[in-house]
């Protein structure tokens, strides 16, 4: 009887807490475009640290971990590559990981780089980011894009 009554009750609970992760899937993925916009694009470390959490681990070799990383990165951009510039094309979510599928144009002319980001959360807060890069060829093997 015990196991029927604690089966019950994880059917009854299980579309609620579905629900709660595809909710929170959702607020992850804005917190991550919004978080990509500010600093990428407007290379605005102040306005985009809201979205760190206590921690920012970094997965590139080039970078610098820590919140102080990010920032020294969106100083350099802004001194070296003023219009650099990403179009998220398509964002993924699956637990606490958002995945962006990036344009990158580091400047006007340039034909740019595919990019995937993917970032982690922690309580709604970025904790870790990992990305891989590929340059878009000026002549491709097929007729398909990076997009």
């Amino acid at each position: 009887m015990l196991r029927l009554l604690v089966a019950a009750a994880l059917v009854a609970f299980a579309p609620a807490a579905h629900a709660a992760d595809a909710n929170q899937m959702e607020a992850n993925k804005k917190a991550v475009v919004e978080f990509y916009d500010l600093a990428i694009n407007q290379k605005n470390f102040d306005a985009a640290s809201k979205f760190l959490g206590s921690r920012y681990v970094q997965h590139n070799p080039r970078a610098t971990d820590g919140p102080e990383g990010l920032k020294a990165f969106l100083a350099f951009l802004r001194d070296k590559f003023p219009d650099y510039h990403s179009d998220i094309k398509r964002v993924f979510a699956d637990g606490d990981y958002v995945i962006l599928h990036v344009h990158n144009v580091p400047a006007p002319g340039n034909r740019g780089n595919a990019i995937m980001d993917i970032f982690k959360l922690e309580n709604g807060k970025i904790v870790e980011h990992w990305d891989v890069r590929q340059e878009i060829p000026e002549q491709a093997a097929n007729t398909n894009t990076m997009f």
